[in-house]
């Protein structure tokens, strides 16, 4: 009985079963769809500085007693030089702060489908 017991502590070699797989070829196929969307605001505001410029042909800025003075300035007043001649007088006159602003919204929209197919054999 001793023996028997000693017999039982000595380990023995497992053997595993082989087993064939029960198929011979196959195949798979996988189709993976999504959709993404994605929403988009751009807010653009553009600023400039006071600006006071003139243009002219055959004119002069002058102020109230004829001599010469600045563009814009306070009292200025542009006369012609030769009445005979043609004239032209363009002045533009912007404050500073925000000369422009432009919104655009957009939505983008994508949809993927992939399909995957596998082909597989012994």
């Amino acid at each position: 009985m001793k023996y028997l017991f000693l017999l039982l502590l000595i380990p023995s070699p497992v053997l595993a079963q082989y087993v064939a797989p029960t198929f011979s070829t196959g195949t798979m196929t996988q189709t993976v769809t999504a959709t993404q969307t994605i929403t988009e605001t751009i807010a653009i505001e553009r600023v400039g500085g006071a600006l006071t410029t003139w243009n002219g042909d055959n004119i002069k800025a002058v102020d109230a007693n004829g001599a010469a003075a600045a563009v814009g300035a306070t009292g200025t007043v542009y006369q012609i030089v030769d009445t005979a001649l043609p004239w032209q007088l363009d002045t533009l006159t912007r404050a500073a702060g925000v000369i422009e602003t432009e919104d655009i919204s957009r939505t983008i929209e994508t949809d993927t489908v992939t399909n995957t197919l596998s082909v597989f054999a012994q």
